[in-house]
């Protein structure tokens, strides 16, 4: 159920959670937290006299302001001084680049400055481990509990998991920042005119894919009598577990997924490179390349590159997000007109297995000055963007955006996001957390909705579909009708003792193994050598120390 902003503040004012419903019939003037010493309370839904919440967030150059517009003066800024008499002031501004931020950071805590009542941050994990071990934040989790309305936990509570980076000690110090769910997860997208000019047929297993690629490789696709174009589309210049032009899903048909920790039946985590179904995953590479069916160059293809044959037609598949004929599939009918795309699901393997890499339901963190004197006023904050942005209510304040002449205006008597209209200004990359609020499950689930030919009705339902073509409409549905077969990334906590020191040699070996097999320069069985030595140069060590962590936190999380 949705609440109202007054609603909320007064169950905040209260200083009740949800589980004391009794106790919201309070009234809010006369019980503010802090009211009595600072004179400062809630009334009618807002603070007055005004309080301030300062804060410390990276500013990305994506964020753009209108001419006047500052961080500190803008017209987010002005509507939480209106609506709930909450000043946000910056206790500095540094831009996200050239790690300048993480750098002041880093330096005012090093010099014990007076840290500001929150700090939001996405970035360097170090970094955020260097602020919990710093003692200066208090257990949010507790303030969450207290404070947090109906509508963020239940958005919380879709992935506990998200809590396990951000916890020390059995405490949830941080607050995750919430992202919308699957939204990195893997389809594979195929040349339809490719597959119904050779006559093929969608591929449901490994061995129908070869059928394919094989066609795709050999049988001139492209009609321009030249033997120049291959089946699938993958670099692991980076990884080869990766967010685009991925090969990930090619182990997982193994029922691994390498370069993560994954969780198996036992409840232990293991390290997804050194299992069989890795080895198993490397012959079925090396096969492939073999045959042609891979770039010659993909050990170099960083994830771009090797998209970029995809779209300059070299390739008839690439395995990547949802959202890619945004960018860049598009550009493949730069090259050819008449080139056609679709999404597929993500293949079997021999034994019906399939497997794809996950999307985590958090990018970020919040972190709240033990000596914040309102911290109720944050969750006040936070709580009415759940309640009012995350999915706005028809005739809701935010029905048709966070602010009109910044993300959506009037044309002709109707309200208009267009950027050719609005001048592309996205109020919500003002907000403490980035991007408003974001429910998990809403975005993939609005979309495979809309791919259905079910009609929008909500405004979030409406918004998607003025933005959204039918082929990424088709693409989400595919992601969520595979969703059991998604294998996350389950250690999340800061580099182990073992790691710190290993890590990099142990990187090292795996990627020069990995090469080495998949190019056919070393035969499939030094996997097993590869994987005696990983272990006895630490990686034994830190699946111990792996494991001891995640008993730590998802036995410890309430």
């Amino acid at each position: 159920m949705l609440l109202t902003g007054i609603v909320s503040l007064s169950a905040i004012a209260s200083g009740c959670g949800n589980n004391e419903p009794e106790q919201t019939n309070t009234k809010p003037a006369d019980t503010a937290a802090g009211s009595a010493e600072t004179g400062s309370g809630l009334k009618d839904g807002k603070y007055d006299p005004p309080i301030t919440i300062t804060y410390l967030r990276p500013w990305g150059p994506d964020v753009k302001f209108k001419t006047g517009e500052t961080q500190d003066d803008n017209v987010h800024v002005k509507w939480a001084h209106d609506k709930l008499g909450i000043d946000l002031k910056n206790q500095w501004i540094s831009p996200s680049t050239n790690n300048a931020f993480e750098t002041k950071l880093r330096l005012s805590l090093a010099t014990n400055e007076k840290m500001p009542d929150i700090i939001s941050y996405r970035g360097d994990f170090n970094l955020v481990r260097e602020l919990i071990d710093s003692g200066k934040f208090i257990d949010a989790g507790e303030l969450f509990d207290q404070y947090a309305g109906d509508v963020w936990k239940d958005a919380m509570n879709e992935d506990p998991t998200v809590w396990y980076p951000y916890m020390a000690d059995g405490k949830r110090i941080g607050i995750p920042i919430l992202d919308y769910a699957y939204n990195g997860d893997p389809v594979m997208w195929i040349r339809e005119d490719w597959m119904q000019k050779l006559g093929l047929t969608a591929p449901k297993t490994l061995d129908d894919l070869e059928k394919v690629m094989e066609a795709f490789t050999n049988k001139d696709p492209d009609g321009n009598g030249k033997n120049d174009t291959y089946g699938l589309a993958i670099g692991f210049k980076n990884w080869i577990n990766t967010w685009m032009s991925d090969a990930g899903w090619i182990f997982g048909a193994f029922g691994t997924m390498s370069n993560q920790w994954n969780l198996t039946e036992d409840g232990k985590l293991e390290y997804g490179s050194v299992t069989p179904g890795a080895k198993q995953a490397l012959a079925t590479l090396q096969s492939w390349m073999g045959k042609g069916y891979l770039p010659t160059e993909a050990g170099l293809y960083d994830e771009t590159k090797a998209a970029e044959d995809f779209t300059a037609g070299k390739a008839g598949i690439v395995v990547g997000p949802h959202w890619m004929p945004a960018w860049p599939l598009e550009d493949v009918k730069k090259n050819n007109k008449d080139a056609q795309y679709k999404a597929y699901p993500i293949p079997m393997g021999p034994d019906g297995q399939a497997g794809r890499h996950g999307t985590s339901n958090a990018n970020g963190v919040v972190l709240i000055n033990k000596d914040m004197e309102h911290p109720e006023a944050f969750f006040a904050y936070q709580n009415y963007l759940f309640e009012q942005f995350a999915n706005p209510p028809v005739g809701g304040e935010f029905e048709n955006g966070l602010a009109e002449g910044y993300d959506w205006v009037m044309v002709d008597g109707k309200p208009t996001t267009d950027a050719a209209h609005t001048g592309g200004y996205a109020p919500e990359k003002y907000t403490i957390t980035f991007d408003g609020a974001r429910i998990p499950s809403l975005n993939m689930e609005t979309l495979a909705k809309l791919a259905g030919g079910e009609e929008a009705k909500t405004p979030f339902e409406k918004k998607l579909k003025l933005s959204t073509p039918q082929s990424m409409l088709d693409a989400a549905k595919i992601v969520l009708e595979q969703k059991d077969i998604v294998m996350q990334q389950m250690f999340t906590g800061a580099p182990t003792a073992t790691m710190q020191m290993n890590n990099d040699i142990l990187a090292k070996m795996e990627k020069d193994t990995f090469s080495q097999i998949i190019y056919g320069k070393a035969s499939i069985d030094s996997f097993d050598s590869f994987v005696e030595k990983w272990k006895s140069s630490g990686g034994e060590q830190i699946t111990q120390e792996v494991n001891e962590w995640y008993q730590s936190v998802s036995g410890g999380q309430k």
